[in-house]
């Protein structure tokens, strides 16, 4: 078909595609495959890139993507050598082929490609596969730009342990490069398997993608990696970031180091169940051991809140949205109090060092002098953008606090425990065993939480709080900063129950006892993590 035909059958007449905004997105694209071609992503003609094409009087719906072609010399690529396609899928331009010895172009079986009907079980071509591989992306993530990359660190870290289905790391400088993360948190990147078989591999990374929602990348093990962004800067940034972080981790394994924890440790050998799934292990205060001496209980619990207490959906499906929600309401209801200004004041600090450091969706938060309208705006727009990250800080969990109290008082919210839990927190309070609690929510919310529950006011059962404000969750020294708190003996005399198993490593690493709380919605393990489980309060 005629380029003329199918770009009017597709809406888009001959004169777009040879407007300002289509030329220099194949301009670009040309340039990045050359760029890429440097970096060793796209040797050997592997790999992609597709941009879609970034016009604000078209709908997003409908703008065309830009696609580089399969089976040629990548860093030889020229503007005109370029697919261009619908949304839909279909072929809107295809570049003319090259005398010989240059290979035809190749966009195979494109209307399937896009479409979402399920493909045949084929074999199909790697260009093909990458094309539906990366359209997922657009499809489940809008995303706006998604790269391909066969570069060797991202190969040979899927080989590190061939049993992983995720690739972990923590406590990095470039895992700020990556959308939605910061310095303390652990990246986490799925693994699928590598297949001839474009239906296998398309259903498993779709599969990946859904089940990783803060994830902007998947791996393919012995294959690449494809990655993600809402731009296509956004997307080479984070490749950039991936590669650094995948060569990091390499580097650091042939030292002997673990790049999964926070302190970067020796490697250590986990304990492996002999069953394949996760072993839910009772743990028995005054139980025997090797040598037939009786172990003392803990002196001290020290328990999280979400997924550990409490299901992490009352936090990330009540708690979060009814902040969210409310932050507006709550700064124009309560903005002359100090406690708000207070919030304002430990916001725009926040949002300061955020500018400083390029944070995604930070913007100036104006003085007081501005007006009340203007600030409480900036501050809405932060916040906001805050909570889709996830972010840990204390600024933002002080305010929701104070959100969560007003809930409460105005009976619009009722916390919820496992039904495990309110027994538990009894009988060791009866045994002289001390419950404290540790969690990112501030320590106003945590009290509001046990005291608000769908069993009571269990705060009865509880010695004390702890916050961010002693630390993160994730680093060793903040649980030598409650050890100290607490005055025991020895940092063993503490037992902490943690859903996130780099909380739970990293206070190994203080001398505490550390369990995982494997409950319904949490987030999956690490294979041969190491660590003591349990289902339920019961166990412990």
């Amino acid at each position: 078909m005629a380029v003329a035909a199918a770009a009017a059958m597709n809406g888009f007449p001959q004169a777009y595609l040879a407007g300002k905004e289509v030329k220099e997105t194949r301009s670009l694209l040309s340039e990045l495959c050359r760029h890429f071609y440097g970096l060793g992503w796209v040797s050997g003609t592997g790999g992609s890139i597709t941009i879609k094409v970034h016009d604000d009087s078209i709908p997003k719906s409908q703008q065309i993507i830009v696609m580089s072609p399969s089976g040629v010399q990548k860093e030889r690529m020229q503007p005109e050598d370029m697919y261009i396609l619908s949304a839909n899928g279909s072929i809107i331009s295809s570049p003319s082929p090259k005398p010989y010895p240059n290979k035809p172009p190749k966009c195979t079986d494109c209307a399937s490609l896009f479409m979402k009907k399920k493909a045949q079980n084929r074999r199909l071509s790697l260009g093909k596969r990458s094309q539906k591989l990366g359209y997922k992306a657009y499809e489940m993530r809008n995303a706006g730009a998604v790269i391909h990359s066969h570069g060797m660190e991202s190969c040979l870290v899927t080989m590190l342990n061939p049993q992983a289905k995720e690739f972990r790391i923590t406590h990095m400088e470039m895992i700020k490069g990556i959308q939605g993360h910061g310095y303390y948190d652990e990246l986490v990147v799925p693994i699928i398997e590598n297949t001839a078989y474009e239906n296998e591999l398309t259903d498993s990374l779709a599969k990946a993608i859904e089940a990783y929602p803060k994830a902007t990348a998947v791996l393919v093990r012995n294959h690449g990696i494809y990655i993600w962004g809402d731009s296509w800067i956004s997307a080479k940034t984070q490749a950039e970031c991936y590669h650094y972080l995948f060569d990091a981790a390499i580097k650091l394994h042939q030292l002997g180091l673990d790049y999964s924890t926070p302190d970067h440790g020796p490697i250590k050998k986990a304990k492996v169940s002999q069953n394949p799934s996760y072993t839910n292990l009772s743990v028995k205060a005054g139980t025997k051991d090797s040598q037939n001496q009786t172990e003392p209980p803990p002196r001290c619990i020290v328990l999280d809140i979400g997924g550990t207490t409490t299901p992490i959906t009352f936090v990330t499906d009540v708690l979060v949205p009814y902040a969210r929600d409310n932050v507006g309401k709550h700064l124009y209801a309560t903005y002359d109090t100090a406690e708000t200004q207070e919030d304002i004041r430990l916001l725009r600090f926040q949002v300061e060092e955020d500018l400083r450091q390029g944070v995604s969706g930070a913007v100036p938060i104006p003085p007081a002098d501005s007006g009340k309208e203007e600030v409480i705006s900036a501050v809405v727009s932060n916040v906001e953008a805050m909570i889709r990250a996830d972010r840990k800080i204390t600024a933002l969990k002080e305010l929701q606090g104070h959100i969560w109290r007003t809930g409460f008082e105005v009976n619009e919210l009722k916390s919820a425990v496992f039904e495990d839990v309110p027994e538990a927190l009894e009988k060791w309070h009866s045994s002289g065993i001390k419950v404290y609690i540790y969690s990112s929510g501030s320590r106003l919310a945590q009290r509001l939480l046990f005291g608000n529950t769908n069993y009571g006011d269990l705060r009865k059962y509880l010695s004390g709080f702890f916050d961010t404000t002693i630390g993160n969750k994730k680093e060793t020294r903040s649980y030598k900063e409650i050890t100290e708190s607490l005055g025991v003996d020895k940092p063993s005399e503490i037992l902490f129950v943690t859903d996130v198993y780099q909380e739970a490593t990293a206070a190994k690493a203080a001398g505490l006892e550390a369990i995982i709380s494997v409950r319904p919605g949490n987030a999956p393990l690490p294979e041969n993590h190491g660590f003591e489980t349990v289902t339920s309060f019961s166990q412990i």
